[in-house]
């Protein structure tokens, strides 16, 4: 069946288009763009179509542990996030095209569609192989993670150094996760207690995302991605790696491996959004992670969620 296009669209110079990560799932999630939003509706039977088996059920219907076993997490979210898109574009609450795009680890797959760099068919194909690469490494290697809260990036990664955990990511100024073993990730949350963290936070993961504990997956990923086919995206992606946006397809089967045991340095890339005179963000998925961490980087954005049916048609839903 033809794949998902993302209708062209004026440009904009200030807006930022935004995909949420894996955890912004939850069952329910679509069901009302699928109901009342044709665009909507396509996606999600492509989806279904190009990975052959009913991920929209799956989505709209749970059972929830199901949904969150990684392996279809990763294609929900990216369905989800391409679906509310397309309904937005297509119901005229969206009329311009970011000036940049970015997402939050698995995000980064679906700002690559949106951009334009991906095929939304080979990018569901990548993500439901990452996520069985993941879990794998997750089974072979055990760890966890945890929220830093109250302590810089430098503070938190001097001890990760010293109690062998790695820094995931830094969604804030003050908000930064670690993973790693078990023990790791005990000593050094112990250890962010003792330096002064406000809290600290473990999280419910399968396993330490974005550490060196994912190697064997990130393997397994650069090999998948050297067939990939990656086009020059028509807007820059902000970079998960550095924060700096990337504008060559050549660039996104090496920043895509890398990912995998890397930080996401999320807060890098928001200041190089705003450094480019961005002011309005909007998020696409369920939830708030992305809009709601971003206010705490810079108050004075101006934020929008779209995950709903409702928020699509751009309708007040406070």
């Amino acid at each position: 069946m033809p794949d998902v296009l993302i209708p062209e669209l004026p440009a904009s110079t200030t807006t930022v288009w935004l995909f949420p990560g894996q955890g912004a799932q939850q069952v329910g999630m679509g069901r009302d763009l699928y109901e009342q939003m044709p665009a909507a509706r396509a996606v999600f039977e492509a989806a279904d179509a190009t990975l052959g088996f009913a991920l929209s059920a799956l989505c709209f219907e749970g059972p929830e542990d199901e949904l969150t076993r990684t392996v279809n997490t990763q294609p929900a979210l990216v369905t989800h996030a391409i679906a509310a898109l397309v309904a937005a574009i297509d119901a005229g609450s969206v009329r311009e095209r970011a000036a940049l795009v970015a997402g939050h680890s698995l995000g980064e797959y679906a700002a690559l569609i949106a951009a334009g760099a991906l095929p939304f068919a080979e990018g569901l194909r990548l993500v439901r192989e990452r996520g069985r690469l993941m879990q794998e490494a997750c089974d072979a290697h055990p760890g966890t993670m945890a929220a830093i809260l109250g302590l810089e990036r430098a503070q938190v990664a001097a001890l990760c150094a010293e109690h062998g955990a790695s820094l995931c990511n830094e969604n804030a100024p003050g908000n930064v996760s670690i993973g790693g073993t078990h023990e790791a990730v005990r000593a050094t949350s112990e250890a962010a207690t003792a330096a002064g963290a406000t809290r600290v936070v473990p999280l419910n993961v399968a396993g330490a995302f974005h550490t060196p504990l994912m190697q064997a997956a990130a393997d397994g990923m650069r090999a998948v991605l050297a067939s990939a086919t990656f086009a020059d995206p028509r807007v820059p992606v902000v970079s998960n790696l550095h924060g700096r946006p990337l504008v060559r397809g050549g660039d996104f089967a090496a920043e895509l491996a890398d990912q995998v045991t890397s930080p996401v340095l999320w807060v890098d890339g928001v200041r190089t959004m705003l450094a480019a005179g961005a002011t309005e963000f909007i998020e696409f998925g369920p939830g708030r992670v992305l809009t709601g961490a971003l206010k705490r980087t810079e108050r004075s954005a101006q934020v929008r969620n779209i995950g709903t049916a409702a928020e699509a048609r751009g309708e007040a839903t406070e």
